[in-house]
């Protein structure tokens, strides 16, 4: 599947924001899994088998072997599978996790309040966040580990926007978010991972 003999299997669900993250790495690694759809209202046996201590997706099952939560298991196949997502230097590296953390932390928590930035923090955050957005990509030149974890909120964007009326990211207030995000959708366009 993944080649060299290794087998991967993705238990996730269509709609989580989080199996979408895995769903990117895994492309953009280039790795072959089979992906499992799961029911979370009804969890299979397999799901509370290979995750018993959240029984949540998504969960990446390497050669029988599971690891879960979507930030390790975006390292881990970043590890297992020849390093690219997150930068060699290692305050570079620290730095990309940090971002990382903050971004499930205090973006995903309480996704509508600090996507308004209401906050003296949440502004400060868009700001250094946009002013990441330099390069071409947040890690640098290529795509790496916060464009994945960004990644995966980039495709729900329009959808957010649609339903809600609002512009998530805008020029005014950050401009090289703003680009960056619609930099990661058209990245994204080329992947099979993209939300329906």
């Amino acid at each position: 599947m993944a080649g060299g003999g290794d087998e991967l299997k993705l238990l996730g669900l269509w709609a989580s924001l989080f199996v979408l993250r895995v769903k990117l790495a895994l492309s953009f690694k280039g790795l072959s899994y089979e992906y499992i759809e799961e029911d979370l209202y009804n969890k299979s046996q397999r799901l509370l088998g290979y995750n018993p201590v959240h029984k949540k997706v998504p969960v990446l099952i390497h050669n029988g072997k599971p690891v879960c939560e979507s930030q390790i298991i975006v390292q881990y196949i970043d590890e297992a599978f020849g390093a690219t997502l997150l930068p060699a230097d290692p305050y570079e590296r620290a730095m990309a996790r940090f971002w990382a953390a903050y971004i499930d932390d205090k973006l995903m928590a309480s996704w509508m309040k600090s996507i308004r930035g209401k906050t003296e923090e949440e502004k400060a955050a868009f700001k250094e966040l946009s002013e990441a957005g330099k390069k071409p990509f947040f890690g640098g030149d290529a795509v790496g580990y916060l464009d994945v974890t960004l990644g995966a909120v980039a495709g729900w964007v329009p959808a957010t926007e649609a339903l809600y009326g609002m512009r998530l990211f805008d020029a005014a207030r950050s401009p090289l978010l703003e680009g960056a995000a619609t930099q990661r959708t058209e990245a994204r366009k080329g992947s099979s991972s993209q939300p329906p």
